[in-house]
């Protein structure tokens, strides 16, 4: 039977402790843990391969681009260099020749003179401007002013177009104050000329190849005598300047000072400017001798054009390569979170109080092992807690049985004392009354040794020794019993009321009557009895001191007695409470646990009184 209490005990603690266990805190499974860092791991990997694909490949296509435009750009200069050097080969007609300079430079009036510009000078011009097929416009500015000047009237037009192929012979002093003539560099024979635009060649859309006249026959000097202008069209210099490179290109010549040349093409540079250069790609290509460059400017859109295809032929292969990667980890992430979860429902298991799972993986890998280890730990604790509840248990019933003992010899000596007194002052019937309820008391309590006892032998016991009493206090004590009669389907730990009156029959007394109410009920799952008196009660320092339910001397005995046995028992949340208020009387609810009864009870005083058992 110890054994017994003792198993039933233990499965009741692991009860309450599963029950008072805190709630389980919420996390994210393991499964979606791993599944989770999967799916990151695999977006940027797919992420990172398709941006570098994409990245590889617009930069092939830039670069591609680039060699091509580049080349092209290579193309149109040499073109433009070879028209430029056609024009220079005009000018090195007039440059060079000897006799031109000795005419031009000579100072003879007359007939000289007029000699020389008919039958040398104008032939020799004119053979220049035919010596190309582009139009072209000689301009020749001297210092020798006895010849003279040969001009045509263009009626502010462009001589390029209302003459065609002209050319003109002027004074020099009419450009002397130009600032293009006075910024003009130092003469270095055969080298130096410029391109430039000026007096009107922007607003006509021309350019000019502008040289000096020197002479080096003259002992070795050179002799600055007049200036050059060869003046030719933007558009026959830069013809071959052509955009062919897709929708939205265009083409420019910018000098030195970023000035703009000529430029063709969809978009203009104020286009450019406006979109911004970022969304261009530009390619540049110079001039071998001059400072010019040769400019292209290529929309990144155009450029990239099939860069689009191939990033949504990235998306897609990534999303498919994206599911497929999602699709191999979901297996295996529920593949392996399947065993995690198995160990963590047993761990959980083992937490709330059962040993008794195990588990069993198949193959040899960690998973086997750390359910062997697993597996060997709970039996290891399993019987570890066995032995340690073993040992509480039967402490814990010894302490209960301690108790017991102190409590019966305690309300022995004061029934005894009791039926001294009824003996010496000659009571015999009141003596043979008392005597009587005394064993049935105690028939009662015995009970076979058991601790716990039915609701109804509590309350027969409560009865029998308020009997004991009324036999010493005749019509001075009058008791009420309230019960709700189902409260007799429990059970609970015996002589927990008779402390509590033997109490009241000690220190309430006011007057020469005291009046006692004994009632019972169930609220949810707990058993509240109470003790309730008409007493003269206790001042708020008595309550204190009584209540105080440790092992000091405040507290009284029989009361401390019976909260030590119930939360011995039962556990904190039961025992007793007492409310008291000093004229009015003292009420002492007593908290116990619904539990089932298991053992059998006596139904009646009177087969008590024939010693027989109820069936």
């Amino acid at each position: 039977m110890a054994n017994s209490r003792i198993r039933s005990a233990l499965r009741q603690s692991r009860r309450n402790n599963a029950a008072a266990s805190e709630p389980e805190p919420r996390y994210m499974p393991f499964g979606y843990k791993l599944m989770l860092s999967y799916m990151l791991l695999t977006l940027v990997h797919v992420i990172l391969f398709g941006y570098l694909a994409n990245w590889i490949f617009v930069d092939s296509v830039r670069k591609q681009t680039s060699e091509n435009v580049q080349a092209a750009l290579r193309q149109m200069k040499d073109n433009i260099e070879y028209r430029m050097k056609d024009t220079v080969r005009l000018s090195d007609m007039i440059y060079y020749d000897e006799t031109v300079a000795s005419r031009l430079r000579r100072l003879n009036e007359g007939y000289y003179g007029y000699e020389s510009v008919t039958q040398y000078l104008e032939p020799k011009f004119d053979s220049v401007i035919k010596a190309t097929n582009h139009r072209i416009w000689l301009v020749v500015y001297l210092r020798n002013e006895t010849l003279p000047e040969i001009y045509s009237f263009y009626n502010d037009s462009d001589p390029l177009t209302y003459a065609g192929k002209s050319y003109n012979m002027l004074y020099l002093k009419r450009i002397a104050d130009n600032s293009w003539y006075k910024d003009f560099p130092p003469e270095r024979y055969g080298v130096t000329m410029q391109w430039q635009q000026i007096d009107r060649d922007a607003e006509f859309g021309n350019i000019s190849l502008l040289r000096r006249l020197v002479d080096t026959a003259s002992f070795g000097r050179q002799l600055d005598f007049g200036f050059m202008r060869l003046t030719v069209k933007l558009t026959e210099m830069f013809e071959t300047v052509s955009p062919d490179f897709g929708e939205g290109t265009s083409v420019r010549i910018e000098d030195g000072k970023g000035q703009i040349l000529f430029e063709r093409g969809a978009w203009t540079t104020g286009r450019i400017a406006q979109v911004g250069e970022s969304n261009y790609l530009t390619i540049t290509e110079p001039f071998q001798d001059l400072d010019w460059k040769l400019v292209a400017s290529i929309p990144k859109e155009w450029v990239e054009k099939d860069a689009k295809k191939v990033k949504v032929l990235t998306a897609v292969i990534g999303s498919a390569s994206f599911l497929l990667f999602l699709g191999v980890g979901g297996f295996l992430s529920r593949y392996f979170s399947k065993r995690v979860s198995r160990i963590v429902r047993v761990l959980d298991s083992f937490r709330h109080g059962s040993f008794h799972k195990r588990i069993r993986f198949k193959g040899r890998d960690e998973f086997s092992t750390i359910s062997q280890s697993i597996n060997a730990m709970a039996e290891h604790i399993d019987g570890l807690i066995q032995q340690v509840y073993v040992a509480g248990i039967k402490k814990k019933e010894a302490e209960l049985e301690s108790l017991q003992a102190q409590i019966n010899p305690h309300f022995l000596y004061n029934t005894l004392s009791s039926i001294s007194l009824l003996a010496k002052f000659g009571q015999v019937e009141q003596l043979h009354r008392m005597v009587s309820n005394l064993a049935l008391f105690y028939r009662l309590s015995l009970n076979e040794g058991r601790t716990i006892i039915p609701v109804a032998n509590e309350l027969e016991q409560a009865k029998a020794y308020l009997d004991i009493q009324k036999v010493k206090y005749t019509d001075r004590l009058d008791v009420l019993f309230e019960i709700d009669p189902e409260l007799l389907r429990y059970e609970m730990v015996k002589l927990v009321l008779q402390p509590f009156l033997e109490n009241v029959l000690k220190h309430a007394w006011t007057g020469d009557r005291v009046h006692i109410r004994v009632a019972g009920r169930r609220i949810g799952d707990d058993i509240e009895l109470r003790i309730i008196d008409d007493g003269v009660g206790m001042t708020p320092d008595t309550l204190r001191r009584i209540s105080q339910f440790d092992d000091g001397e405040e507290a009284g005995y029989g009361i401390r007695n019976v909260h030590q046995r119930i939360e011995l028992h039962y556990g904190k949340p039961y025992g007793v409470s007492i409310y008291s208020k000093l004229g009015m009387g003292t009420s002492v609810t007593i908290r116990l646990p619904c539990v089932p009864r298991t053992a059998p009870y006596v139904s009646s005083r009177a087969e008590l009184d024939a010693g027989r058992r109820p069936e």
